[in-house]
């Protein structure tokens, strides 16, 4: 669990394994991407908030909803998730849900680079979404799944980021490493991958972004 100070209040945030986190907030639990395979939700407590990137197995994950949706809960989606969650309020890039004082935008998310066998990307512009939650100020990226695309060099102010390092479904060390000097968050960690290399990362990194992961 990390802790961070907003202008809002404390934010805790555990990151889950994969995309999936939770960030406690304010007495409110919030979730992005809950997957089973990497977390037993069982055990975790009801959902207040839930982010969902895309709608991707792994992203949107029935089995982990199960467990920790309730009536009440609020889902905010990329269109693709609307189908298999008709409560879902859906974002597109550029917009904006407001949950309790958090302003939550949808950002662009997707590959150039890498593509299926039939050559379309793994994924589309335009079909996923990043997303920004600003804390009165205090501005947390949550990439979901891309590569180093040119929208991320119009992000400012960014506090916090997660960015995801994994081949070939969204970055290499090198790509990672140009996404962070576009976006320039002040702490990051590095997250969806399945192999990390620390210390090679770390010295790929501009001056003044500091790698959290450990």
């Amino acid at each position: 669990m990390n802790r961070f100070k907003t202008p809002l209040g404390e934010i805790e945030i555990t990151m889950l394994g994969h995309a999936s986190l939770m960030i406690r907030w304010d007495g409110k639990n919030i979730f992005v991407d809950p997957y089973s395979e990497v977390a037993d939700y069982s055990l975790q407590p009801k959902a207040d908030l839930v982010l969902l990137t895309h709608h991707h197995y792994d992203h949107l994950d029935k089995e982990a909803l199960m467990h920790i949706l309730r009536n009440d809960t609020v889902i905010v989606s990329n269109k693709g998730c609307k189908q298999q969650l008709p409560q879902s309020n859906v974002l597109v890039q550029g917009e904006s849900f407001n949950y309790m004082g958090i302003d939550i935008e949808a950002v662009y998310a997707y590959n150039i680079v890498n593509k299926n066998e039939d050559g379309n990307p793994f994924h589309p512009r335009g079909e996923g979404n990043g997303y920004i939650l600003d804390f009165g100020g205090y501005r947390v990226y949550i990439a979901g799944d891309t590569e180093d695309i040119p929208e991320m060099g119009s992000l400012t102010g960014i506090d916090l980021a997660f960015m995801p390092k994994n081949l070939p479904y969204t970055m290499s060390d090198q790509m990672f490493a140009k996404a962070v000097k576009m976006v320039m968050p002040k702490q990051l960690f590095a997250y969806h991958y399945f192999e990390i290399d620390i210390p090679k990362l770390k010295s790929m990194l501009p001056q003044g972004v500091e790698l959290m992961n450990k």
